[in-house]
């Protein structure tokens, strides 16, 4: 359990959830993505999980092994982290950058303007913590899911979570006067969590509704092969219920409070202009100058940020390298070791292109989803806007026709667990689900707006 929640918490919840939040109506956004994580996102990882479990077989596996017409399923859930794993490994390496940086005392060079762009714009140095980030994660896959992940997500985890506690708590003491405009922890905490219902129609709400969804969808790790490959290493006498609540728990509780510790300083800091920031850019930039105005304390807050961030972002990046190679170690008949290695290389090799693409090989390729994006980017955008909406949608398709939602539903409770939800789970697995990731795939097509 341990071992999926540090899966789940990632890069996703510490930055992308506290901007989505404050850019779509605060508590509105909030509000929904609570009522879609109790609904939608515990259909979808109760059913990985139990196909996992169900199957004792890597993604690329288990979907054959419940219908024989449907293992492509598999083929796209397992190419979903092996093109995931070199951006976020280009991703980890600038966090693990900032940690250097503030570890070293450097708040202040961090916070100029240019800093980050001159960082990523190198060649030699991005790539270095690249590869830095990405020997990492292969060490810790390479020692295997008990010895390695399990080990690992139990002492991270919790330090983890004090780390957050402590980093949300502070944000709220900051003040920010300059004799004309004054704002406090308190009025940044009620713009991140009071709904913003000003002028809201109906396409607004479904425009908040979506991007809910697609947060939850990429925070809880589902699509992505790597809940089934946990869900194969599940002891039969588990529960998988309250494993799932527990890892919707910690996913939620983190991002909530990652929200405190960016939006409300920043807004505080930097006002509504500040809060305008997504992606890199509240990360790498917005949150340095944050640090900075803080004065000497900034240095000890940026610190244990990145360090926390950077704990976070390894612990997904290790499961996403774990579902491909446990994918390759049951097809190919393979060593761990041997498959580690092999997926290390090519995501080093394509690593390399995305940290190029900052430079060397840089461009702006329109998408159809109206974003502008250079490597990085159109990966991200085949991965987790066409590919994840895709499988799920597959997934829902399978369990919910070609086969029952009773097969999943016996296998979670084979041990004689209660489920109370069980028609809710039929209704969101034939349904619901299959036309909210319709409706997701279809605005990164750019059919809808």
């Amino acid at each position: 359990m341990l071992a999926a929640a540090g899966s789940a918490i990632g890069l996703g919840n510490l930055w992308r959830f506290p901007y989505l939040a404050a850019q779509n109506g605060g508590g509105l956004f909030l509000a929904i993505y609570f009522a879609l994580l109790v609904t939608f996102g515990f259909a979808l990882l109760v059913t990985e999980v139990a196909i996992g479990r169900k199957t004792k077989s890597s993604p690329l596996i288990a979907y054959g092994k419940l219908h024989e017409k449907w293992k492509w399923i598999g083929v796209f859930a397992v190419i979903v982290p092996f093109l995931i794993l070199p951006y976020y490994c280009a991703i980890g390496g600038w966090v693990l950058k900032y940690c250097f940086v503030f570890l070293a005392g450097q708040a202040a060079a961090a916070s100029e303007s240019g800093f980050f762009s001159g960082f990523i714009t190198g060649t030699m140095e991005p790539l270095a913590f690249m590869a830095i980030f990405l020997f990492l994660t292969f060490f810790v896959v390479y020692r295997e899911i008990d010895e390695g992940i399990e080990k690992f997500s139990k002492l991270l985890m919790p330090l983890l979570l004090l780390i957050v506690i402590g980093v949300a708590l502070f944000s709220l003491t900051i003040r920010y006067d300059d004799g004309t405009v004054a704002r406090t922890g308190l009025d940044g905490l009620a713009v991140y969590l009071v709904p913003n219902l000003d002028g809201l129609t109906v396409r607004d709400f479904m425009s908040v509704l979506l991007a809910a969804m697609g947060q939850l969808f990429f925070s809880i790790s589902v699509a992505m092969g790597i809940m089934i490959t946990y869900g194969s290493y599940f002891e039969d006498r588990g529960n998988i219920f309250k494993s799932v609540w527990q890892i919707g728990f910690f996913d939620t509780f983190v991002a909530v409070l990652a929200g405190l510790m960016t939006v409300v300083p920043i807004y505080v800091l930097m006002g509504h202009e500040g809060m305008n920031a997504s992606g890199p850019s509240l990360l790498f930039v917005s949150m340095p100058k944050t640090f900075h105005a803080m004065g000497i304390a900034g240095t000890i807050v940026g610190a244990a940020f990145f360090v926390m961030t950077f704990f976070a972002a390894l612990t997904s990046s290790i499961s996403i390298m774990e579902a491909v190679v446990s994918s390759l170690m049951e097809s190919l008949s393979i060593s761990r070791r041997k498959a580690a290695v092999i997926e290390s290389l090519i995501a080093f090799a394509i690593g390399a292109v995305v940290c190029f693409g900052y430079n060397l090989l840089y461009f702006e390729l329109p998408l159809p989803n109206g974003s502008v994006g250079q490597v990085l980017d159109v990966l991200d955008y085949v991965s987790n806007g066409l590919l994840m909406p895709v499988v799920e949608i597959g997934t829902c398709l399978l369990v919910g026709w070609a086969l029952t939602p009773d097969d999943i539903i016996n296998e979670a409770t084979k041990n004689g667990e209660p489920f109370r939800q069980k028609g809710m789970y039929k209704t969101m697995i034939r349904y619901v689900a299959p036309i909210l990731l319709t409706i997701l795939l279809l605005q990164s097509l750019g059919v809808i707006g």
